[in-house]
């Protein structure tokens, strides 16, 4: 039996019913379940411990800079249910960016959280060893950054 990503909808209310005013509104309709900021945190917990959903893997965590904003994304996968999801952050700005960290969720998310941290100058507030992974500290700035010169 294959692993499929599981529908957005779905994913979105059971989100909503446990964590209200934790999705963000008007985001594109990509497949990916859409969540507030400051409560990543929050619905990775829930993701994770909910029996129906049980998000135990933690695939990835990336950054992409649009100029204007940051999207983190992560990919989650359930192996018990042989699901995937896609969920997605909106940091808007270029300055002091930050994001609660899912290391206590996910020990995998220790040095991908560490290299967005370095490479594109995104905190995880809560992170326990938050420095740069690739670069020296002291680098000047995060060179996967748009504006980096």
């Amino acid at each position: 039996m294959a692993v499929q990503q599981l529908g957005v909808v779905e994913l979105a209310e059971k989100v909503g019913g446990a964590l209200p005013e934790s999705l963000a509104p008007d985001r594109p309709d990509d497949g990916a379940l859409w969540v507030n900021a400051p409560k990543i945190a929050d619905v990775a917990a829930f993701l994770r411990s909910d029996a129906g959903l049980d998000f135990n893997f933690l695939s990835s965590i990336s950054a992409v800079d649009y100029i204007s904003h940051f999207d983190v994304v992560y990919h989650l996968t359930s192996f018990s249910k042989r699901h995937t999801a896609l969920m997605k952050t909106r940091l808007d700005g270029r300055y002091e960016l930050a994001l609660p960290t899912v290391y206590h969720l996910w020990r995998g998310a220790d040095f991908q959280e560490r290299e967005i941290w370095d490479l594109m100058g995104i905190r995880f507030e809560g992170h326990p060893n938050l420095k740069r992974i690739m670069l020296w500290e002291g680098f000047d700035g995060h060179p996967l950054r748009k504006d980096y010169l």
